[in-house]
């Protein structure tokens, strides 16, 4: 449909948000005396939208549905007054928008609302050209307010550390609400329908900072006025609200008093004037998030470097949806500890250097290091919160500069057998659709993932999806967080024994005929190989191994089989275990025998831990295939980066992060360039890492702060950060975004581009680029996968999936008419179990997990920079069973110490219920280095891919004396109590006493619940 025009509210496209009920078949429909095509089903709002005829509509939102409780939004609909936002489209409708009648009604139901608005627009923080309530005063030319604003008696609500909630500038029209309860589905917010004064509720009447509030920021984005607002923009935004409050609230009664003689109009434009003054310095710039793989992009808005607020609303992943580090997290910028010189070591100590000088120095000593000891003796590791361009150019000085294969990312740590179960199974390693997908499934089945953590706003609409009762939602996972709390089935296997159930599951689908049969006949080889890999999972033995009884893996497998369209996502739960590859080609086969892949709302989705995770892979930074996956011993690929770069690929491959630290312990390693990466903290058992830093010759690290990693370094440039340069970023549906300069690198600061050019240029390769287009644009030139992307095809918010044809067709889903093999058949994988190797003993009886926390992320060194997240999250803890703490006489707060067979940590204790037995679970995340949790772990790992198995870990608890405060304070989410409801239940509101129908009129009601509730069945687009 293109671009749908919304009248108050900014462009956002129809393909965006959380997907919406499906519409019937085109029809046409009269709008004031024309004909207008459109769809039965739909709202009527939408067609008068897309027609672009002025509507005031001020609590309907495309991405949020029918709403229906302001009523502004009426017209004639065949002779009868109704909402256009609650009322179906149907063959035959006659519709008139600008009757007298209509024309009353919306007057006089905007009078309504804004009897609960005192407004004062002129010194309003949110006087930004996007107030929905200012906007529509304007659409309906309303001189006077008839019913006074009178004051609701209750206090702002400044208890949060990110927004706050004015009751007196709520007009109740219940967006927020809508988007807390059925987009995020956090379930928080309410009104109190039935109270003399209604007002919006947390948990039900508790302080927003004493609430399950999760400061996603949805509220906020979606309130149409500034009853919700960032407390970044407060006093911020405007050119007089910074004045001090007993001028500003005088100012306020200035602007009311003069209301009564002049009416609103001249007070509007005085308004419209002051708001225009402010675009001359308040900045908009579109960026991608810089935390997780979901990909969430929204305009940023600066006033210099001062952040104003994060506004999503037209990106493909997330439209207005966000998480607490997306809409809030970006303090980091702008911390006081960023590195702004390059610092050299000297002893002990380092020094700030030129950049001139560091540049110098890094290029002669690589350049020395090769002439002696050969390439090889040179290692890099590329940014997974870097640009594609950079992540490129890091390969590319590897291979063509050095001319080594030694380059990895960390995606080694996490994602990397995810990938190759993928890759040997349907032939790419990434997501085979995307998001909307996932939101269509009828069922999905998470493994090891803790999906409304790590992947917030992916997991919104994996929740929505099931609220609304589309989606049946099953979860694999030994520790019971959100999604497993709301799943309709939970299931905690033995930890690292998904490959058996998931063969089992397989085995018994095949062996009863309940396979997709003609799937398999076309489009699937190795059938036969495949059964007698799995001839001993019986269902006894997966009980024997797993834990979980025959008689629910047999009903599972009917489930499975039974369904329509199953997505099943994955992450660090399969993928760091001994055998996180074969128990991802499991997955796979399993997708592949009951015919799910290459339709709609099917497939396998390893979801991507960091922002450009998928990215960094995706060009290249590996230590056996260049960008685009391409093998550096094909020779076509060999000649055609000879052509591009003037030398040859060398075939070997090249070291991978975990084979670096044992080469350098080993000497064969004599130096290493680490870009972004916090190693020596995420790295699996610290202590040896530390030992390989320790024994290079030449370190050099780049980042944004003095970073634990930095200690080791011989080098440290300062970089900058996403907001200050531009770019790509990949996501985990494998959609490339560009990124925009929201603000100048801070001064002394370079992007990581420029500074490999500057090493490169030192060592006699000047690669010229000006701007990162140019670095986009060879990549093009040399990978299939990205033939035809450009920056003019990513322009602002424009995104494509690769693989990208060269005319720019891109396939957000894959594998519909075949696989990426040479016959187009996808191979069903043999794989082999590998039980985990250090299971608890009589010495170490605990098993350890670890893993995200929805307010950091990874070890926290952006996220602790944040102080309203610090003070919800302020440490690390270990989360001990109830039965534990019993057993072992521990409260929460109480300090242990766990050992493990390569190190110990201190740590407060959290007693809870998400965990069982003797299973503990640590956080990524800590303060101090030496609280890690991968002091603790090991340097075993998958055998394909060497990615640690960090969840392959055992260790004792000490129990010490000392007790401090919970670990977790008050204010944080989890102590809070949702109260969950079907949106915002309207028909409290119309059965109120006091309800009527603007002008007195008996209204044609919409169904207020069934134009969210009745079927989601496909994309919106």
């Amino acid at each position: 449909m293109g671009e749908i025009d919304v009248p108050n509210d900014a462009h956002i496209r129809s393909t965006v948000g959380p997907t919406q009920p499906p519409r019937g078949p085109q029809i046409h429909i009269m709008v004031d005396g024309a004909a207008h095509a459109a769809w039965a089903g739909e709202p009527l709002v939408d067609v008068i939208n897309r027609a672009q005829i002025e509507l005031a509509q001020v609590c309907y939102h495309p991405q949020l549905g029918p709403i229906q409780t302001c009523d502004t939004c009426s017209v004639e609909i065949d002779g009868k007054i109704g909402r256009a936002c609650g009322t179906k489209v149907a063959v035959g409708m006659t519709v008139r928008t600008q009757t007298v009648a209509a024309r009353a009604a919306q007057r006089d139901a905007y009078d309504r609302i804004v009897a609960n608005h005192d407004l004062y627009c002129t010194v309003c923080d949110n006087n930004n050209g996007n107030c929905t309530v200012h906007n529509t005063l304007g659409t309906l030319g309303i001189q006077h307010q008839t019913r006074p604003f009178q004051p609701k008696g209750y206090d702002k609500d400044m208890s949060n550390p990110f927004y706050r909630y004015d009751p007196d500038q709520c007009i109740l029209c219940g967006r927020c609400v809508e988007a807390c309860q059925n987009v995020q589905v956090n379930e928080t917010l309410t009104i109190n329908w039935e109270a003399e004064q209604p007002r919006v509720l947390w948990d039900g009447g508790k302080p927003i900072g004493e609430s399950s509030c999760v400061s996603c920021g949805h509220c906020i984005t979606v309130c149409p006025c500034n009853a919700l607002q960032e407390k970044s923009m407060l006093g911020q935004a405007g050119l007089f609200t910074g004045i001090p409050l007993p001028v500003w609230d005088a100012a306020i009664d200035v602007v009311k008093g003069v209301e009564a003689s002049a009416g609103l109009k001249p007070i509007m434009n005085v308004s419209e004037i002051e708001s225009a003054a402010r675009d001359r310095y308040i900045k908009k710039t579109k960026t991608v998030c810089t935390y997780c793989g979901v990909g969430c992009s929204f305009d940023v808005w600066t006033d210099e470097r001062h952040i104003l607020k994060v506004e999503p609303g037209q990106g493909h992943a997330n439209g207005i949806s966000t998480c607490v580090k997306g809409k809030f997290g970006w303090d980091y910028v702008n911390a006081g500890d960023r590195l702004t010189t390059p610092l050299i070591r000297e002893g002990d100590r380092f020094r700030e250097a030129s950049w001139d000088e560091a540049l110098d120095l890094v290029a002669w000593r690589f350049a020395e290091l090769k002439e002696k000891n050969g390439p090889d003796a040179l290692a890099f590791v590329a940014s997974s919160k870097a640009s594609n361009e950079e992540a490129f150019l890091v390969q590319k000085f590897a291979r063509q500069v050095i001319g080594t294969n030694n380059v990895d990312n960390c995606s080694r740590y996490c994602q990397s057998p995810a990938s190759k179960g993928l890759s040997l199974t349907v032939g790419i390693g990434g997501d085979s659709g995307t998001i909307k997908d996932i939101e269509n499934a009828s069922m999905v089945i998470t493994v090891g993932s803790n999906t409304t953590e790590s992947h917030p706003v992916l997991a919104t609409r994996v929740k929505r999806a099931q609220k609304l009762g589309h989606t049946k939602v099953i979860v694999f996972d030994i520790r019971e967080h959100e999604l497993a709390k709301r799943a309709d089935q939970f299931h905690r296997p033995k930890p690292g024994t998904d490959f058996v159930w998931l063969g089992a599951v397989s085995k018994f689908i095949l062996d009863n005929d309940l396979e997709d049969k003609a799937f398999l006949r076309d489009r699937v080889n190795g059938l036969d190989e495949f059964r007698e890999s799995i001839k001993d999972f019986t269902l006894d033995y997966a009980e024997q191994e797993t834990g979980l009884s025959a008689a629910t893996l047999e009903a599972l497998a009917r489930q499975i089989a039974a369904e329509e369209r199953v997505c099943i996502l994955w992450a660090m739960g399969v993928t760091q275990q001994c055998g996180g590859t074969d128990t991802s080609a499991a997955i796979s086969n399993l997708l592949l025998i009951t015919g799910n892949f290459g339709k709609m709302g099917t497939g396998g989705y390893p979801l991507r831990g960091h922002n450009n995770v998928q990215g960094a892979s995706d060009m290249g930074a590996m230590p056996d295939q260049v960008s685009g996956y391409q093998n550096v011993t094909d020779e076509l690929v060999v000649q055609r980066h000879e052509r591009e770069w003037g030398v040859r690929l060398r075939p070997e491959r090249g070291l991978d992060n975990t084979q670096m630290i044992d080469a350098a312990i080993e000497g064969k390693l004599k130096a290493m360039w680490i870009t972004g990466e916090e190693m020596s903290l995420t790295d699996a058992n610290a202590n040896h890492l530390q030992q390989g830093f320790e024994a290079l010759e030449f370190l050099v690290v780049q980042d944004l702060y003095f970073t634990h990693t930095a200690r080791f370094a011989d080098v440290v440039f300062p970089a900058a950060a996403s907001l200050e340069k531009e770019g790509t970023f990949t996501n985990t549906e494998r959609r490339i975004q560009r990124l925009y300069e929201v603000m100048p690198p801070l001064k002394g600061t370079k992007p990581d581009w420029q500074i490999y050019m500057g090493v490169a240029d030192r060592m006699g390769h000047r690669w010229g680029y000006t701007h990162p287009s140019e670095i986009m644009a060879e990549i093009a030139r040399l990978s299939p996968f990205f033939a035809g992307v450009s920056y003019e095809r990513l322009e602002g918010y424009k995104t494509l999936c690769w693989p990208v044809a060269e005319d720019g067709t891109d396939q957000p889903l894959l594998y519909t008419e075949r696989f990426n093999f040479p016959d187009g058949k996808a191979r069903l994988y043999a794989g082999t179990y590998h039980p985990r190797q250090h299971a608890p003993n009589d010495e170490f009886d605990l098993h350890l997990n670890s893993g995200r926390m929805l307010e950091h992320f990874h070890e926290g060194n952006m996220t602790f920079r944040v102080d309203g997240i610090a003070e919800n999250a302020p440490d690390s803890f270990v989360e001990l069973s109830l039965e534990l703490a019993a057993d072992r006489q521990i409260q929460s707060g109480q300090w242990v110490r766990l050992v493990s067979e390569y190190g110990a940590v201190k740590l407060q204790a959290l007693v809870t219920g998400r965990v069982s037995g003797h299973e503990v679970f640590v956080p990524m995340n800590a303060r101090k280095a030496e609280d890690a949790v991968n002091r603790l772990t090991g340097s075993g790992g998958d055998a394909i891919t060497h990615t640690p198995a960090y969840k392959d870990t055992r260790v004792r608890m000490e129990v010490l004396h000392d007790v401090g405060p919970n670990p977790l304070p008050a204010t944080n989410s989890r102590w809070g109590h949702p109260t969950p409801q079907m949106g915002v239940e309207v028909e409290r509101k119309w059965a109120r006493p006091d309800y009527v129908f603007p002008g007195g009129l008996l209204p044609m009601h919409g169904d207020s619940l069934n134009a969210r509730v009745d079927g989601l069945g496909g994309a919106d687009d």
